[in-house]
């Protein structure tokens, strides 16, 4: 080994953080608690949360010379993702060159590209949801669907619910057989995606499609698209359908919480939106209601039902959405705990 050789070497055991996870943690660590749990929650990959744990309980001393570096390094990566997401790779070198010179803008570039996975189509996360639709009604529902894998669930559904009721169909379909894609092969689509559609202002497809992210864009439908999506499924592939169906919630589902949890939900949902929602369900549904409310509660809504008389199904979806969305929330704060019967909970005589 070479003088020069050594050098490095000694240089290289001298810093501080020689992974890429140890500048996490050390920004983990100079953001907070609050803020550093919200992050840490949102890292899917258990490996590097893992390493990312462990960094931040073994990181000793950082220099106030070596933390400005790491926060200047992930400032820039965050500015020039954020150019990039706005308006392409073009976009945002021709603004970072403004502020930082050609060779600094070039740098932040290929930083943010080994550090960032930038996700697939993000040039459409901008784009009005009906304008989108619109777009891609006429395309091939492969693509449509390989489009909607990559949105974000929220835009996701608005888009599916500006859609046709067949093509709606048809793409859930295909975005739940999809399987992983060659990256190249998405890279070129992509390109075509882009240019076809540069008028218009998506997400990594390695783990894009299946089952789990058709669930996870029905959850963000309104009540008539999801109903429209899952009586399709049910008819074209019965176990597919089961299979979104065990991965989300939908108002039918009320019957498998627990009474305390119904109790709970009360407390969030207005009498008159209650009778609306209840308007032709099921009797089981409405005696699971009914059993968690006191006798003066429960004939204030049975007045309420039969007071409203005939009303539009749109107006019963709706109700029956904004429940759903309250029941998602109350699960997400921890309020409430959805169970469903696993196959080793069910019994067999």
């Amino acid at each position: 080994m070479g003088i020069e050789e050594i050098k490095k070497q000694k240089e290289e055991e001298k810093k501080t953080f020689k992974r890429p996870s140890q500048k996490v943690a050390a920004l983990l660590i100079a953001l907070g608690p609050a803020t550093s749990s919200e992050i840490l929650k949102n890292i899917k990959d258990e490996d590097l949360l893992e390493q990312i744990t462990l960094d931040i309980a073994n990181l000793g001393k950082v220099s106030d010379e070596e933390m400005g570096e790491v926060l200047n390094e992930f400032k820039t990566v965050f500015q020039a993702k954020n150019y990039i997401t706005q308006g392409g790779t073009s976009y945002a070198k021709q603004l970072l060159a403004q502020a930082y010179g050609e060779a600094e803008a070039a740098q932040m570039l290929e930083r943010v590209n080994s550090m960032v996975n930038t996700n697939p189509f993000y040039f459409l996360n901008e784009a009005d949801p009906s304008q989108l639709a619109n777009t891609f009604a006429s395309e091939n529902p492969q693509l449509l669907a390989l489009i909607l894998a990559y949105l974000r669930p929220e835009l996701a559904a608005q888009v599916m619910s500006f859609l046709p009721p067949d093509v709606q169909a048809i793409v859930s379909m295909r975005i739940a057989d999809m399987t992983p894609t060659n990256p190249e092969i998405l890279t070129t689509i992509e390109d075509i995606v882009q240019k076809k559609f540069s008028s218009l202002l998506v997400q990594d497809f390695s783990t894009a499609g299946g089952v789990e992210a058709l669930a996870n864009i029905l959850n963000c439908c309104d009540r008539g698209t999801e109903k429209n999506i899952m009586e399709w499924l049910d008819i074209e592939n019965q176990k597919m359908a089961q299979e979104v169906r065990d991965l989300m919630f939908v108002f039918e589902d009320i019957i498998i919480l627990d009474d305390r949890s119904v109790q709970r939900l009360l407390r969030e949902v207005e009498t008159k939106v209650l009778a609306l929602a209840l308007k032709g369900t099921k009797d089981e549904i409405k005696e699971k209601i009914f059993k968690n409310m006191s006798e003066r509660a429960q004939q204030m809504l049975k007045d309420d039902m039969e007071y409203l008389g005939p009303v539009r199904a749109k107006e019963v979806q709706d109700a029956q959405t904004s429940i759903v969305n309250a029941i998602r929330m109350l699960e997400a704060t921890g309020e409430i705990t959805i169970t469903r019967a696993s196959i080793e909970d069910e019994l067999i005589e």
